[in-house]
């Protein structure tokens, strides 16, 4: 039966205590635990994916085509346990299914109420799996207070008092803040914090201190005292040059011996650190730079691409190369010549995106990787454009485009070389979907596999042909139009089993060109990079030519 830590927050950011939560989970790893780490949001987004990036940022896909919150992401980048649809749930979903089972009478009639009806279903989510590792991390996504989170903390409070003396923890992350008129960092809000938490009946077993400067033992004395936890239990977290280091300070501060501490665990295994101390080695220690440019629509919220980015951080690692990303908002030269904007750069990365806007920049920037012989990684919507790009001034379909531009416009404008994508197989079941559906979770989500052509440049880089990576998408380039597009050398090297959905594009006779219609920046990892980015950023530094 799994032991389970449960991670609140103060005034803290969202990704410290989502970093911190990755950073234990890796942690208690390296000491031989079995762990999984869940996202409990109290927020009313029923389905992630239908909110706007510009407000939540990325959305992430699990391989059972769940789309969650992105610290999910930060999860599985440390652990590499893959996420399930069990392992986030909104207060949305939670409200969802108990109305639904009062409408199908599962509460006789009786006044549904918070408590226990909302509580319940809340920590009925959390026990999912108990019997399956040793570890359980749950954080709870907003700030002790807020209002939306009420249910939430009741409900672990609940859950803790449910299990035996002793299985679960309490973990709290708070913000110390540095007065520089004064020189000194104030307690006041943790101890705030820590007792608004005790006002709900939650009292923290550790703490974890964000600071920006040193605490002095004066400092975490007092904190200790009028927080009521062990000196030994307040825990440091400094600012980083890197995520990556996060795993190796946190134990130098000691976050994973209290945990152990707290559960009086003793003796416990020591823990083996070499693949942490690895990444850090190759954080720290490059043979050079490359730069990228990630043109995209979102780029005002760099979140909105965050595996992206991290994915291009591990190619880098793997490669021994600093990876600068500079974003570059396609909207800027929709009607403009591209080369002054992406001169000057090693590689060029479109990601995903929904809707026409932005949509005739990335299509300039396909063109210009194309003609220029300049790396090019095209994602979902990126691979679509390459598609469109290739149609359009290569074979001579002038009007190429995509279906989704002409159902936001309401009129036919285009050739529809991208088409809405009404059926497909997903395992052994058909699935349909119709244009006028509702938008959420009605796309292609999920892992499905793909099998590539033997002897192309993608079934080199992933030294195979068949593989299985994670969609989430609406549209798909129509293979009406693969015999011409071929015949131009923009060769369809990658195909859904049956042969009928593309899923990877590549000019023949480019140095690195490739599209790809699923998401690979999902499933890498700092200590095990993503084929496609290790190859990417390969071709990035040959072409900076840094070897």
């Amino acid at each position: 039966m799994a032991r389970y830590i449960f991670i609140t927050g103060g005034v803290v950011s969202s990704l410290g205590k989502g970093l911190a939560s990755a950073a234990l989970g890796a942690l208690l790893q390296a000491r031989g635990y079995t762990v999984r780490l869940r996202k409990l949001d109290p927020y009313l987004n029923v389905d992630p994916g239908t909110m706007s990036p510009f407000e939540h940022g990325e959305v992430f896909v699990t391989d059972d085509g769940a789309e969650t919150d992105l610290d999910l992401g930060h999860y599985e980048r440390f652990t590499g346990v893959p996420a399930r649809m069990t392992d986030s749930v909104s207060s949305g979903r939670i409200y969802s299914n108990v109305l639904e089972k009062e409408r199908r009478g599962d509460y006789l009639g009786k006044t549904i109420q918070v408590v226990p009806h909302v509580t319940n279903e809340i920590k009925d989510f959390i026990g999912i799996g108990d019997d399956e590792v040793d570890f359980m991390l749950c954080e709870i996504g907003g700030t002790v207070g807020d209002i939306e989170g009420l249910p939430f903390f009741e409900a672990i409070r609940q859950f803790s008092h449910d299990k035996p003396r002793g299985q679960c923890i309490f973990m709290h992350l708070t913000l110390l803040p540095y007065l520089a008129a004064s020189g000194e960092l104030k307690t006041k809000p943790t101890q705030h914090s820590v007792k608004e938490l005790q006002s709900i009946g939650i009292a923290p077993d550790i703490l974890v201190c964000r600071s920006e400067h040193p605490i002095p033992e004066k400092e975490r004395a007092k904190i200790a005292l009028f927080c009521n936890v062990r000196k030994e239990a307040v825990v440091a977290a400094y600012d980083l040059k890197s995520i990556y280091e996060a795993p190796l300070a946190y134990h130098n501060q000691g976050l994973d011996q209290a945990v152990l501490d707290a559960f009086n665990i003793a003796p416990a295994p020591k823990p083996d650190l070499r693949v942490w101390e690895d990444v850090a080695d190759r954080i720290k220690n490059t043979d050079g730079e490359v730069n990228v440019a990630i043109v995209g629509k979102y780029t005002q919220l760099e979140d909105a691409y965050k595996s992206i980015k991290e994915a291009l951080t591990h190619g880098g690692m793997h490669n021994r190369v600093k990876v600068n990303v500079k974003w570059v908002d396609a909207e800027v030269f929709d009607n403009d010549d591209a080369a002054p904007y992406l001169e000057g750069y090693d590689a060029i990365l479109v990601p995903g995106g929904f809707g026409e806007r932005g949509t005739e920049g990335k299509i300039k920037a396909a063109q210009f990787a194309r003609e220029r012989g300049i790396p090019y990684l095209g994602i979902c919507l990126g691979m679509q454009m390459a598609v469109i790009e290739a149609a359009r001034n290569v074979a001579g379909i002038t009007t190429a485009g995509s279906e989704e531009f002409d159902h936001e416009a309401g009129g036919k404008r285009f050739e529809p070389v991208v088409y809405h994508l009404k059926e497909w197989v997903q395992g052994n079941a058909k699935v349909t979907r119709k244009q006028d559906d509702n938008k959420g979770g009605t796309m292609r989500l999920g892992a499905y596999d793909a099998v590539l052509t033997d002897g192309s440049k993608v079934a080199e880089v992933y030294g195979a042909t068949a593989i299985e990576e994670r969609h989430r998408h609406r549209y798909e380039v129509d293979t009406t139009y693969r015999e011409k597009l071929e015949k131009c050398g923009l060769n369809f090297s990658g195909m859904s089993p049956d042969g009928r959905l593309p899923e990877i594009v590549e000019w023949k006779d480019h140095p690195w060109f490739i599209g790809v219609q699923f998401h690979p920046e999902l499933k890498s990892k700092p200590f095990d990079p993503h084929p496609l980015f290790k190859d990417f950023v390969r071709a990035a530094k040959d072409n900076s030519r840094l070897v």
